[in-house]
């Protein structure tokens, strides 16, 4: 019983020692989001870079029925059995990625599978026509081999000026296939060298981030197609 008193007794002291030391502690100055946001030169930064943002989102924007024409023609090619590529370096290619993702997989609802590629995810291929061909050659080699004339070949690129990127432009004239760029500010090389391009003024991270919306909204048009199918051609599955 004398144990367990002082066991009691004890927890009843550490947990008044606890309290005195927390009374004991000098009160901070409260702080608001102003403060903070004001004090911190990250924070700064950041904002700096979302307002940057504003105004490519804002080009972006003024191509609305560009970017619609451009998800109504694939609709249109691939639901007559063509075939979409898309290719882009670093983050550009991520976005390539993400855009072959949402035709073979879906974006609004049910549909059925497109065909569509993604030309810098296949390691394999990048790494063997690199090194036997040059870098320049990784997607150009894979436009002779994927694309049939009529087919739609898309290029991401903040610069523009990407040498492999220019040679898949060359390769796609080659083949008959149409070439589309969403690049970095305009005119530039791969806008120039495409037959269709959007050309997004601002700093290449910026124009990274536009990339996503961009993919989006072809997306957005292409699925509006489809159900454009659905209503012409009662009973098809789209």
């Amino acid at each position: 019983m004398t144990m367990q008193a002082r066991r009691g007794t004890g927890t009843d002291t550490a947990d008044t020692d606890t309290d005195t030391r927390t009374l004991a502690r000098p009160a901070r100055e409260a702080t608001t989001s102003t403060d903070v946001r004001d004090a911190s030169p990250s924070g700064r930064v950041i904002r700096d870079h979302v307002d940057a943002l504003h105004g490519v989102l804002t080009a972006l924007q003024s191509e609305a029925d560009h970017l619609a024409s451009w998800g109504r023609t694939l609709a249109d090619h691939l639901e007559a059995g063509g075939r979409a590529l898309v290719a882009g370096n670093g983050g550009s290619a991520a976005e390539a990625q993400h855009l072959t993702a949402e035709l073979v997989g879906r974006f609004d609802g049910d549909r059925k599978a497109y065909s569509a590629i993604a030309l810098n995810a296949d390691s394999s291929s990048v790494t063997a026509i690199g090194n036997d061909y040059g870098f320049d050659e990784v997607f150009a080699r894979q436009v002779r081999a994927h694309a049939r004339p009529g087919d739609v070949v898309i290029l991401l690129s903040t610069s523009g000026a990407s040498a492999n990127l220019l040679s898949a432009a060359a390769a796609c004239a080659e083949v008959g296939a149409r070439s589309w760029a969403v690049t970095g500010p305009g005119p530039n090389p791969l806008s120039t060298a495409c037959d269709d391009a959007i050309c997004l003024p601002g700093s290449s991270p910026n124009v990274q981030e536009a990339e996503l919306v961009a993919v989006h909204a072809v997306c957005l048009a292409f699925d509006a197609r489809l159900r454009e199918f659905a209503t012409e051609r009662p009973g098809t599955r789209s």
